[in-house]
């Protein structure tokens, strides 16, 4: 390091711009630091650099994909945790002694901020080069790129230091959830929750378990199931198997947590979550009303047709989708794309797509209704394609007559009521009738045209950014993710914006399908890793994982989408 302690002196006082000087490679094993791109101005996105610490971790606790995206997660966090107890480290003008990486949320997830291999383990990072003003401060600097970024690789990435009982836990917990997970489909089982597990968050924007007089989750004797898993310890808890179940109960007695654990059921979550062992089938979607998007020729006809103005809804396009149109759309792109469970909240659903009651029938006649109801097509869903259905359910008791599962909430505890509620529905019958919706069949594949995704804005040829989690500013569009449940930190968002122009760029031609190009661009994804994504420019440790289902339902939200043809 002592060349760039060097330089970095002669640069002391001048213009910014002369950081350019120390882009390349410093130091010498056991650390060596890479700057790939350096800021032109203090008040720019910070420079991009990588340390890497010479260090060689035992094979066996990176010798399966599952592992080495666990301990590349866990030495995300001590790297998280180093930066956060240093503090923002900023003195000066702009982003000034910033050190800067993804910090993990909940779950488990490969990311591109730390890469592990046999021989060394590297950490990228943005920082802000020091300055006063738009002049450089060589001695903050000096202190910062060869004295902190040294320590923090010492201080996190060795075995030494971070190979103990924390790690271990946190290699199991991924193993075992990775592992229950794959389990699922033999069992004909959908999900499965753990007794024991804490469902309830602290708050809407606090995603860790609830600390203080959460109940925690104990499944129904009819409804439980045993796994014994790799690390060799039992588990036990509700097991929901494939087909229609709706979740019912009362206002606040844990519905809607229930359904939001199964959501996050998808990924692995951390030791200390409280849903480590709630595990989802990973293609898992929720559907809602998003009135006012975009529609790009999606077959909707299975379940609204005969438009009164005569307009097709075999290949239905609007930029303004109704409740019932724009959930109809979300449930058919999900099919497209190979989901098996559809997950519906009742709160967030359009009424007149889920349910027509038997005042209705009666007041409006079928051949006045272009709508075919959620409830008399659920069924259908499962026998005909496979995939099922979990309802949350309050106000619609017609579908009492279409489950075969129902699960009351009392006080957030899972009870099965499934012979009450058939009890009920045979004591009351509703006199609603069946509306025979036809022969259902999976939806025709759309072919995008690769050139209505345009990432780029007026000199950039590329343009993608997202600064929250519920957009992402592609091109001269803002494609709105506010309806997704999928994405559960900025890191994927990033990802999905760049996946997209990915997508268009390599995959689509004009004559692959969605899903086709989907399928491809997953597996380059595994072979080759999230470098895979960056348009151009420096590595960067800015993304992670998302699910190949909400690339798709984010290009399904981008506003200048074409559709070339639809082929079945």
């Amino acid at each position: 390091m002592q060349r760039l302690r060097s330089l970095l002196h002669s640069l002391d006082r001048r213009s910014y711009p002369a950081y350019k000087e120390i882009r390349g490679t410093h130091g010498t094993p056991p650390v060596e630091l890479f700057i790939d791109h350096v800021q032109g101005d203090p008040f720019a996105a910070p420079s991009r650099v990588r340390i890497r610490m010479h260090t060689q971790w035992p094979r066996g606790r990176f010798d399966s994909e599952i592992k080495q995206t666990a301990l590349e997660d866990f030495l995300q966090r001590r790297v998280a945790r180093w930066i956060h107890r240093r503090g923002t480290g900023r003195s000066g003008s702009g982003k000034s002694g910033a050190i800067l990486v993804v910090r993990p949320g909940q779950e488990i997830l490969k990311r591109s901020g730390i890469l592990v291999t046999p021989s060394w383990v590297e950490i990228r990072a943005a920082v802000g080069l020091p300055a006063a003003g738009r002049r450089i401060l060589a001695r903050q600097a000096v202190y910062l790129l060869t004295e902190e970024l040294p320590a923090l690789a010492q201080e996190t990435l060795t075995p030494a230091v971070a190979d103990g009982k924390e790690l271990l836990e946190h290699l199991e917990t991924a193993e075992d959830s990775h592992w229950l997970r794959a389990q699922l489909p033999a069992h004909g089982l959908v999900t499965f929750l753990a007794d024991g597990a804490v469902l309830p968050r602290r708050s809407g924007v606090d995603p860790r378990p609830m600390d203080q007089g959460a109940r925690s989750l104990s499944s129904p004797v009819s409804l439980r199931k045993t796994f014994m898993m790799p690390s060799g310890h039992k588990i036990r808890g509700l097991a929901i198997p494939e087909g229609v179940t709706l979740i019912v109960g009362g206002g606040y007695h844990g519905k809607s947590t229930l359904l939001s654990a199964i959501e996050r059921g998808v990924y692995d979550h951390i030791p200390g979550d409280g849903r480590e062992f709630c595990v989802t089938v990973p293609t898992a979607m929720k559907i809602r009303a998003e009135e006012g998007r975009r529609v790009a020729s999606v077959d909707i006809s299975p379940f609204i047709n005969d438009l009164p103005d005569g307009r097709s809804t075999q290949c239905f396009s609007t930029d303004d989708a109704s409740g019932s149109t724009s959930q109809a759309a979300g449930l058919v792109e999900a099919i497209e794309v190979g989901t098996g469970l559809l997950m519906v909240d009742e709160d967030t659903a359009a009424t007149n797509f889920m349910i027509r009651d038997r005042r209705m029938q009666l007041l409006v006649s079928k051949d006045q209704e272009p709508i075919i109801p959620f409830v008399d097509r659920v069924q259908e869903l499962h026998r005909s394609l496979g995939i099922s259905t979990i309802l949350v359910l309050g106000g619609s008791g017609d579908y009492l007559d279409v489950a075969n599962l129902i699960i009351a909430m009392e006080t957030y505890e899972p009870l099965n009521v499934t012979e009450q509620a058939r009890g009920v529905a045979a004591r009351v019958p509703t006199g609603r009738e069946h509306e025979p919706p036809g022969p259902l069949s999976g939806p025709p594949e759309r072919i995008p045209d690769p050139l209505s995704i345009d990432p780029s804005r007026g000199r950039k040829s590329v343009a993608i950014s997202a600064k929250r989690k519920d957009t992402i500013s592609f091109g001269r569009e803002e494609i709105d993710l506010g309806s997704l449940s999928g994405p559960t930190e900025l890191a994927q968002v990033r990802a999905i914006g760049d996946a997209l122009n990915r997508l268009a760029s390599s995959h689509l031609d004009g004559h692959r399908t969605l899903r086709e190009a989907l399928e491809l661009l997953e597996r380059e994804l595994l072979d080759n890793g999230l470098d895979l994504l960056r348009p151009f420019g420096a590595v960067h440790g800015d993304y992670a994982m998302p699910r190949t289902v909400d690339i798709a339902a984010a290009l399904n939200r981008l506003r200048t989408l074409r559709i070339v043809r639809m082929v079945s």
